[in-house]
């Protein structure tokens, strides 16, 4: 299944990545220079960069989609 690429994602705008099983929800806070983004979980309410989520590589299950 086709999901997003990072190029496409916009401040303000909720996303779902699954990778290695593990599901996030978050909302990008802020775009960065360098390619990462600054992000909020959804859950928890946590501050976080996006490439924290993908350090160990992108797995099989690997998919970015926007939720509303």
């Amino acid at each position: 299944m086709a999901g997003l690429s990072f190029d496409v994602l916009r401040t303000g705008k909720k996303y779902r990545l699954t990778n290695f099983g593990e599901r996030h929800d978050f909302i990008i806070e802020h775009i960065l220079g360098n390619g990462d983004f600054k992000v909020k979980d959804l859950h928890t309410l946590e501050h976080y960069h996006l490439k924290e989520l993908i350090t160990y590589g992108k797995g099989k299950d690997f998919l970015l989609e926007d939720i509303y």
